[in-house]
């Protein structure tokens, strides 16, 4: 059964950083880009940051670029997103996802999706 669990969310001053975690289960972890989504009310799934199979690309949303870091451990098989200098803008859902082979910024062609955590981030 697949399974990706987030954790790590909370409520954060502006300025201040959070790290998410997510596990991956059920599914050969090292043959999945991985990806960091977020939603915020009222607004749509969009794109944060994704990490390719084996860890070596990274690409980040202009929004956070220079604030969020991904990294991935392939044993075992986490995927997590350092955030720094948080803004109330960045107060949304996060959730990780799958997408077998290779990354993209679209949230349709994910494979797997994790329940998500709250963020938030208070000015």
């Amino acid at each position: 059964q697949v399974q990706l669990a987030e954790s790590g969310g909370g409520l954060v001053q502006a300025g201040g950083s959070l790290r998410l975690s997510c596990a991956a289960s059920g599914f050969t972890f090292s043959n999945y880009a991985m990806g960091w989504f977020r939603q915020a009310p009222g607004k749509e799934r969009e794109f944060v940051a994704y990490i390719s199979r084996s860890g070596g690309s990274t690409y980040y949303a202009g929004s956070v670029k220079g604030r969020f870091i991904i990294s991935r451990d392939n044993v075992p098989n986490t995927v997590n997103l350092q955030m720094n200098s948080l803004k109330p803008e960045d107060t949304a859902v996060y959730y990780c996802a799958a997408r077998k082979v290779v990354a993209t910024t679209t949230p349709a062609l994910y494979d797997y999706w994790g329940q998500g955590t709250q963020v938030t981030v208070s000015s």
